[in-house]
């Protein structure tokens, strides 16, 4: 709701003291024929020495008469003697009020002036939402771009780890089988030597030679025991269906790849045959 502010039009302090000075005359120094009395005088004076219109009864003095002289006396008395008594006091009151009126009107004007700033924040409030709307809508764009081609790299970041754990757990595997086979080779071996008389006493000739600097075509009985074991492991090993094994070890390696992209929340998992299936929408 607007205020209803309602503004005097009074004239200023210097106005109103130059129109007091022209409504208070000072007295002339003649006065009432040049005796210093005010002229107003004359009118109680008048009506007292009226003698021909007493003496032709045109005038009777009576109690009437007499105080309306008095009153009259009374009341030049209050003018000239009392006029800037009274005036000083009204005008205090008069300064008063219009203080008192000119602060009040200042209250508005510094009310209506923070109405006025607080708008003018408010404007500067829209146009920065509205900014902050267009900041935001270019956010959303940038968004929807970025969305785009994360998943790409996130897949590619999921694919190469997964290659990485299968190369590491190939050459685990590898490493597993090369040592089981050498375990089992240097067990083998030690066995044969220490059932068998002549392959000791063969390997101490070859040391004996070796230390005399004997020729060195001389065949090494332990080398040709282990030369021997790899052959019958060989033979061996293809005798034994290596689809099963290979079966075998791909299932470990799959449900181990599926525990990593589960946990991970990959966008693929691995199937029984080990080949990648995807887990959410393109």
């Amino acid at each position: 709701m607007t205020p209803q502010v309602a503004f005097h039009a009074s004239s200023g302090r210097e106005e109103e003291a130059v129109e007091s000075k022209e409504l208070v005359q000072p007295v002339p120094k003649g006065g009432l024929f040049g005796s210093g009395i005010n002229e107003w005088f004359a009118l109680p004076v008048g009506l007292v020495v009226a003698v021909p219109l007493i003496k032709y009864e045109l005038l009777v003095i009576n109690e009437e008469t007499q105080l309306l002289a008095v009153f009259c006396a009374f009341c030049v008395t209050m003018y000239t003697q009392g006029g800037d008594a009274m005036y000083k006091a009204m005008d205090e009151t008069a300064q008063s009020i219009l203080k008192e009126h000119t602060e009040a009107e200042n209250r508005v004007i510094d009310s209506l002036k923070e109405k006025r700033d607080f708008l003018m924040a408010s404007t500067n409030s829209v146009n920065d939402f509205q900014a902050i709307n267009v900041i935001r809508e270019e956010a959303y764009v940038n968004l929807n771009n970025a969305g785009i081609i994360k998943p790409k790299h996130d897949l590619k970041a999921q694919v190469e780890k997964m290659i990485n754990m299968i190369s590491q757990e190939e050459k685990n595997v590898a490493e597993k089988m090369k040592t089981a086979l050498m375990e089992e080779a240097t067990a083998a071996v030690t066995s044969e030597f220490e059932t068998s008389k002549n392959l000791k006493k063969a390997a101490l000739d070859s040391a004996i030679n070796r230390i005399k600097g004997g020729a060195a075509g001389v065949d090494d009985p332990v080398q040709a025991t282990f030369v021997k074991f790899f052959q019958w492991k060989a033979k061996e090993e293809a005798k034994v269906d290596s689809a099963v094994e290979a079966d075998t070890q791909r299932a470990a390696l799959v449900e181990k790849l599926n525990s990593v992209a589960i946990m991970d929340d990959f966008f693929f998992r691995f199937d029984e045959n080990g080949k990648p299936q995807p887990t959410v929408a393109a």
